[in-house]
């Protein structure tokens, strides 16, 4: 896919995409990196693979440096940001990309901790990083957006319950976000080809991601949402924080 970015549009921006080893958050690190931004690439164990963006994106001509940390420990969090802080200064945009639940042998509430816990905890310590007229943006699914009106695969409720509530308590932070000068946006796409989750799925239920593919007509591939999740860190929010990327309506219907 082109990038959706124009070339130098973010020349001088400093961007942490969370989770951006790999999949929606490298390749929404690489449009970033592309349009002219240095960009953090976070990671929690993939270090190498992490370093091999990194070096792509250098030998492209973009600026990148990767940072290990564990979401789900807050000592950890803060070691990245200080780093973040030692390497770029602050912060203009802040995508909170990271998300799980499905993974085997984790703990029962392991997707709460990582959709909900980790996402304030990140939040909260990158603010004294945030400059005035930043922006942060979270990306989730219309399932888990929709989830308290409209009922998702069983083995994603889990998920889906857990990364609503972390949208909820980011939502109730919008108002001192907006006093600091700080934008917010929500991201909200269907399942996306090409994704662990989706996998995972397929695992679990196999037919559930072509299924879903017929009742929606499309579902977006890696690529796509990760341009989509590129434009809402730049495009106007819209008036309700949420940029819905695809179509919604058997979700507000369903609603």
């Amino acid at each position: 896919m082109t990038n959706p970015l124009k070339p130098g549009s973010l020349s001088g921006k400093r961007v942490l995409v969370t989770g951006s080893s790999r999949g929606i958050g490298a390749d929404t690190a690489g449009y970033f990196a592309e349009a002219g931004a240095r960009v953090v690439i976070n990671y929690r164990n993939k270090e190498a693979r992490a370093q091999k963006l990194v070096g792509q994106i250098e030998a492209a001509g973009g600026s990148a440096i990767a940072v290990g940390a564990d979401l789900t420990d807050p000592a950890s969090i803060a070691a990245m940001f200080e780093t973040v802080a030692d390497q770029f200064g602050g912060l203009d945009i802040l995508v909170l990309n990271a998300s799980g639940g499905m993974e085997s042998g984790m703990a029962a509430d392991y997707a709460m901790t990582l959709n909900r816990d980790a996402q304030i905890n990140v939040l909260t310590a990158a603010l004294p990083l945030l400059s005035e007229g930043a922006r942060v943006v979270f990306v989730t699914s219309h399932q888990a957006h929709f989830i308290r009106t409209v009922p998702t695969m069983p083995e994603y409720e889990p998920v889906a319950l857990s990364k609503r509530a972390g949208e909820d308590s980011l939502r109730a932070l919008i108002p001192s976000l907006e006093a600091a000068g700080i934008e917010f946006v929500v991201v909200s796409g269907d399942m996306i080809e090409g994704t662990i989750t989706a996998t995972l799925l397929e695992r679990a239920n196999p037919g559930a991601i072509g299924a879903r593919k017929e009742a929606a007509g499309k579902l977006y591939n890696v690529s796509e949402f990760a341009g989509e999740v590129a434009l809402a860190a730049v495009e106007p929010v819209p008036a309700d924080n949420t940029r819905y990327v695809g179509d919604v309506s058997d979700f507000q219907t369903g609603s």
